[in-house]
């Protein structure tokens, strides 16, 4: 079961997706969690977020984008530009971020010069920045209009009873990706830090009934695995998106288990459910919406900092890695914030900056990962 995750979290396409296209599917990319996947999946499309991985180089990304910018929606319009990407039916991008609003000029632009580039449904939709009566309308506005051109274009109808369908299958595979993810963070750990982000990057890459199938069968399997975690450093990952588990498997084999993280290609992605009782729209509005663990909500850092130290506090992490991709404004400033107040609390902090995915340069990460292992271990052992 595992291997199927890591094979999906490893690659840009997989068997899933394609049988799905063979089937006559199509399929919506999208590279920030504030896309609801549920209105995709209710109007029998295929919700599929947008990586950068396998990228080798950055011609077109720096052509378009230039190169003083975070290189994770480069990598992607690299990827578009290449023909990876040639599967989509359409694309929805966001203002996640700043660099991440700029994907949509960048790739329109890239499309004019470039034949292909654009999949033929390509929307570009709004985000506040703030959860307030008035910007949870608005963005419940965009909504209804993404939902209107996704019905107009793929000549669907999605309706209520369809999207309370699809909220209650996705609220189900979160409440098994908290049970799991509870899991790692007992002192018992069964899973690894990097197959739990196998886990967390495969469910952004295949249709949703088989996934909340294959968690039922993975939390089921998990409950009698072996520990993986005892006589290793406890860690947790904090910051900017993740979904490179060559990442997690420098820290892990550096002597660590990562036990607990905050990241968006992680549990800040299904540690909260969508509201069954009220209007469909309404409730996603919401729920997506409330990701204020997200540095770009304004004026919510307590709530973030509240959300890192319960997390600490549940997987008894020995340390936090407090990580950013360079250039990322948001996550590298609020890094410093953390690092600030989880120290004070006597939580040891690192805070390291990297570029993106298969841009990362290992040997550096991994001189500093050892050196913090070292005064984690120096501490234990001045403690006892």
């Amino acid at each position: 079961m595992i291997e199927t995750f890591r094979d999906i979290a490893s690659s840009i396409g997989n068997r899933f997706v394609d049988a799905w296209k063979v089937a006559g599917g199509r399929v919506v990319g999208y590279p920030c969690t504030f896309v609801p996947d549920e209105i995709m999946h209710a109007a029998g499309l295929l919700p599929f977020r947008l990586r950068g991985i396998t990228t080798t180089t950055l011609s077109i990304g720096d052509t378009y984008f230039g190169p003083v910018i975070c290189s994770y929606p480069k990598c992607i319009l690299q990827l578009a530009g290449q023909g990876t990407y040639s599967f989509l039916d359409g694309a929805v991008v966001v203002n996640g971020c700043d660099s991440m609003r700029r994907l949509d000029e960048c790739w329109r632009k890239a499309s004019e010069d470039i034949p292909g580039t654009r999949p033929p449904f390509f929307h570009y939709m709004g985000v506040p920045h703030k959860v307030t009566p008035y910007s949870v309308a608005w963005y419940e506005e965009e909504l209804t209009g993404f939902m209107k051109r996704l019905q107009e274009h793929f000549g669907v109808e999605i309706t209520p009873d369809r999207l309370a369908q699809s909220i209650a299958l996705y609220n189900a595979g979160r409440k098994l990706l908290v049970t799991i993810d509870d899991m790692r963070a007992s002192p018992d750990t069964p899973i690894t830090g990097a197959d739990m982000a196998a886990v967390a990057i495969a469910g952004s890459a295949m249709p949703r009934e088989e996934y909340t199938n294959s968690l039922k069968k993975l939390a089921k399997s998990l409950r009698k695995a072996r520990p993986v975690a005892r006589g290793k450093i406890r860690i947790m990952v904090v910051g900017s998106a993740c979904d490179d588990l060559d990442f997690f498997g420098l820290i892990e084999q550096a002597g660590a288990v990562v036990v607990a993280d905050t990241m968006c290609f992680g549990s800040r992605s299904f540690h909260d459910l969508t509201d069954e009782t009220k209007d469909p729209l309404s409730a996603l509005a919401q729920r997506y919406l409330s990701h204020k663990f997200c540095p770009r909500m304004f004026g919510r850092y307590k709530d973030r900092l509240a959300f890192v130290l319960e997390k600490a506090e549940q997987s008894s992490c020995d340390g936090v890695i407090l990580q950013n991709i360079r250039f990322c404004d948001l996550h590298g400033s609020e890094n410093g914030l953390f690092e600030r107040d989880l120290e004070a609390r006597g939580i040891p902090c690192m805070r390291i900056e990297r570029e993106y995915g298969p841009l990362m340069e290992t040997g550096r990460l991994k001189m500093r990962i050892d050196a913090f292992f070292e005064r984690i271990a120096r501490s234990k052992r001045n403690t006892a």
